[in-house]
């Protein structure tokens, strides 16, 4: 071999080890968000309640029966566990792994769950089954629906979220352009699927897709949990994610913390992979949040 050649090669060899290094750590290792909000008209009971989201787990399997992954989520020590949508995907003929992992948390902590858009993809038998599987782990189902979480003399409302797939659509495209009403699920569109928002009472919204920010903000929810945006799949310095499911560049809502006033979005990364099958400088995620009483 030419001795010039020689450097090149090891350089090569660098960048390959080093890429799927990179590639397995951003698919295998699990990271924990921690955020700690802080509200005025929270409850005093619940100062310091601890919630942990799980998003987008899409059937994946972390060792054996996601014993790592449950771990972790024990040692976050939650009061509450909320499961955003896809736990399983619209293809899957086998449940087991979400199943399983359900079961799991369920007989520890209150667990509440809402569909993604692969759970609204499954035939009506497949849906129904999954959905009668969890009830009988005593899963909450939010369908469109408000849960009343207790604490002390305390009280808060829980509301979980879902809507028709149009809503989903690429806003860049011209069908949708032209048609604006028909797929922009909007403030009088959210009252009509789950009610008016009580301002009195500190809410907390479950909505899949992050993508109607500015209408989950308006409708009054103090905090709101979606997923779906898988981080941006492959996530660069300083640009975020680079790539939604609604086949857009540089989504707005990829993953983090979003405020608007005193108002909070958290959009997981989500803990699975997806239909593409990968994740790139962005690894697995679960979310915790402790709720703090603001003083005034």
């Amino acid at each position: 071999m030419h001795k010039k050649r020689r450097p090149i090669l090891f350089i090569l060899l660098i960048l390959i080890v080093a890429t799927a290094g990179t590639v397995y750590v951003s698919n295998q290792f699990i990271l924990v968000s921690e955020y700690e909000l802080a509200y005025g008209k929270l409850p005093a009971s619940f100062d310091g309640y601890r919630i942990l989201q799980l998003s987008d787990l899409h059937s994946k399997d972390f060792d054996n029966g996601n014993d790592k992954l449950l771990e972790k989520i024990r040692r976050q020590n939650p009061d509450m566990i909320v499961l955003t949508g896809d736990m399983v995907n619209s293809t899957d003929l086998d449940f087991g792994v979400f199943l399983s992992l359900a079961s799991d948390l369920s007989a520890d902590y209150e667990v509440y769950y809402i569909v993604g858009n692969h759970e609204q993809s499954l035939s009506d038998s497949s849906l129904k089954y999954l959905h009668s599987k969890l009830e009988e782990m005593g899963v909450q189902i939010l369908d469109n629906e408000r849960a009343v979480i207790n604490r002390g003399d305390d009280s808060i409302d829980l509301y979980g979220l879902w809507f028709n797939l149009r809503y989903y659509s690429d806003r860049s495209n011209d069908y949708v352009k032209n048609d604006a009403e028909t797929y922009y699920f909007s403030v009088d569109k959210i009252k009509k699927v789950i009610g008016e928002n009580d301002g009195s009472r500190f809410s907390i919204l479950l909505a899949h897709n992050p993508l109607y920010a500015d209408t989950y903000f308006k409708w009054g929810a103090d905090l709101t949990f979606s997923g779906h945006v898988h981080g941006g799949m492959i996530r660069l310095p300083f640009l975020g994610g680079i790539y939604s499911p609604e086949r857009t560049f540089f989504p707005e809502y990829d993953g983090g913390l979003y405020t608007s006033g005193e108002q909070n979005l958290i959009v997981s990364r989500g803990i699975g992979n997806g239909n593409l099958g990968f994740r790139f400088f962005n690894c697995p995620e679960i979310v915790t949040v402790t709720l703090k009483k603001a003083v005034v």
